[in-house]
């Protein structure tokens, strides 16, 4: 289903409430780890996204890596939990121009994880990613794995860009204010390559400078997928266990 459009805003139609469960202290220490080298030590991140015109500051690439790897975690633990055969997360730290080839794969399938605030409802692709056939190019131009077989949207609570907002960005600070926090997910739902496909032929898309709900402005323009039109987990992991 596609958003309502009201000349340059788009409105969500189709939601799913939030159904908190908790995250494990030891998953956050994790991600917040991987994070903080990331962006502060060793590794690297692009300061614009794909087909975006705003820098992103190490503060925002930091919050976005960690709620990133946290929705990675949280979806590897559901997926052992199912007795699924699954890898675990890639918390090696690459330099520019490498980064990890999927983000998890299953018995060997590909899955890529999206991750957003637990008020969000959409599953957002950026459309400078990915080409007609659904593949990501990033991927494809570096011969890497390029076609996922499935996509999973996984909502964290709190929103952490109003926990770290205007926060001196030393580790100490940063971690007292992400270790006080009470910290939960959600995974509303999946979708497979084929439902992938059908959006990028179709044009659900969200235009670069469009407003979401009348409100937020879109930095680039991106494919999107509602998270009432998802479906049910349950549909991934009986794909999973097949053989």
């Amino acid at each position: 289903m596609k958003l309502d459009q009201k000349n340059n805003s788009y409105f969500i139609t189709s939601k799913k409430a939030f159904e908190e469960k908790p995250v494990g202290a030891a998953f956050v220490k994790q991600s917040f780890d991987f994070a903080y080298e990331m962006v502060y030590g060793e590794g690297f991140h692009r300061i614009k996204r794909s087909g975006g015109q705003l820098n992103r500051t190490p503060l925002e690439i930091f919050q976005n890596t960690f709620q990133g790897k946290l929705a990675e975690i949280v979806l590897y633990e559901n997926l052992k939990l199912h007795e699924i055969d699954v890898e675990e997360p890639d918390f090696s730290i690459h330099g520019k121009g490498v980064w990890d080839e999927t983000d998890l794969k299953a018995n060997g399938k590909f899955i890529c994880v999206k991750s957003a605030a637990f008020f969000s409802n959409l599953l957002l692709l950026e459309t400078k990613d990915w080409n007609s056939e659904g593949m990501y190019i990033p991927n494809y131009d570096l011969s890497k794995t390029a076609v996922y077989d499935y996509f999973v949207l996984v909502r964290i609570k709190p929103d952490i860009k109003n926990i770290l907002h205007d926060i001196s960005e030393v580790k100490e600070n940063l971690w007292q204010e992400i270790k006080n926090a009470i910290w939960t997910y959600d995974i509303p739902g999946c979708c497979s390559i084929k439902t992938i496909q059908y959006i990028i032929k179709n044009q659900y898309s969200i235009p670069k400078n469009a407003l979401l709900n009348g409100r937020t402005k879109m930095d680039a323009e991106n494919f999107y997928l509602q998270s009432g039109d998802l479906r049910d987990l349950s549909i991934l992991y009986s794909a999973l266990k097949k053989k």
